[in-house]
This record gives structure tokens, sequence and C-alpha cells, in this order.
């Protein structure tokens, strides 16, 4: 099912009036509400319903609408960020741990995208598989890793990437025992979800390092 489907109604808890920030992003963008409807997966009717304030969108619908007009999901909620630095030095990536697995924060925080090097050690987190709103994409530096995306098994090596749509259920495990090192992008929402990435799996929300 799309992550936008008109079936997904639950109201987001304290979400901020967003109908008009909504409005003024699809005019931004040139499109008319019968075009971004059908972009982002809804019926038009739903979207005017979104923009005069009648529904509040759920996190899935936000990821679409992002998507659809080019955006963050932080820009839909009206949010204004903070000024950051562009680039970020190798000896400001602070090394995190979770689960076994190291991370560095390789982007500013707070972004719509999320950028990590990682390091994953042989027979860590392999059995944990996540499924979660967004889209992910990973680039191999070193070593070779097994990626599952659902059904389907691959095997990727240095210079072999990988971009996907975080609801299909997912896991990764290194195949040597070296380890190996990649490049990871993913655009989970600006909620509490986005600290799993280093925050190792929470009851209900079981996470493969991705």
């Amino acid at each position: 099912m799309s992550p936008a489907t008109p079936d997904s109604d639950e109201a987001v808890d304290a979400l901020p009036v967003v109908a008009p920030q909504l409005r003024a992003l699809r005019r931004r963008a040139a499109l008319t509400l019968e075009a971004a409807a059908r972009a982002a997966g809804l019926s038009p009717a739903h979207l005017s319903r979104l923009e005069t304030g009648h529904r509040q969108p759920s996190l899935p619908m936000l990821l679409a609408l992002a998507r659809t007009y080019g955006t963050t999901v932080s820009e839909l909620l009206g949010e204004t960020p903070a000024d950051r630095d562009a680039v970020v030095r190798a000896p400001d990536m602070e090394p995190t741990a979770a689960g076994g697995w190291t991370y560095w924060q390789a982007g500013a925080p707070g972004r719509g995208m999320q950028a990590l090097r990682v390091h994953v050690p042989y027979g860590a987190q392999g059995d944990i598989v996540r499924v979660h709103p967004g889209e992910e994409w990973l680039y191999v530096l070193d070593g070779r890793l097994r990626l599952r995306l659902g059904d389907t098994s691959s095997v990727l090596a240095p210079g072999d990437s990988a971009h996907f749509d975080s609801l299909t259920p997912h896991r990764i495990a290194a195949v040597d025992t070296g380890g190996a090192d990649f490049l990871f992008v993913h655009t989970l929402l600006q909620s509490p979800a986005a600290a799993l990435c280093l925050g190792g799996p929470t009851t209900g929300d079981r996470h493969d390092g991705t």
C-alpha cells in the first residue's frame, strides 16, 4: 500500500496547523490540486481537506507531500531551521556505538536528510528487521554487505549502492569476517523515530542499523 493512501487517517498528536503551508508549497511548486494529489497518492478531495484544515495529515502523508513539493517535513510543519555549517570536517565526526555498529554523523543534524558513515562488524544485528516511512540510500565503501529487501537478498560489494523505500521490510549484515563500511542517507521524519538510527531498536520497532 502506498504510504499516503487516504486510509492512513490517524491524526498526528499535537501537530501544528499545516493547512496554509501545504497550500503555499503546492502553489510554489506550480501544481494543481489534482496533480499534487495524484503525485502524493491522495484524492483531490482529501488533499483539499488537508489544505483547508478539516483533516490533519498522518506522518506518511507528510512524507509523501514533502517529496511531491521537493521540500522537507520540517518545512511542511512551518519550522525554521537554525543556520548550519554546510561542511562537516572529519575530526568533528565523533563515533557513536549502538547495537554493535559504529556511526559517524556525516551531515548536519535536523535536516530533511540525515547522512552517516557506518561500520558494521560481522555477525552484528543481521537478523533484525525494520519497517518505517522514508527512503534510504547506502553506498558500500569497504567489505561486503548482505541486504535483504522483503523476500529478495543481495550481496553488495565496494562501489555498489542501494536506494529503497524503507516501508519495505529490510535488514543488513556484513558478509565478511572483517565487517563492512558504508555511507548511509535516510529521510526519516523529524520525530522521535529519527533517533532510532543512533539509538538502536525500541519496543515494537526492531532495527537492523539502517
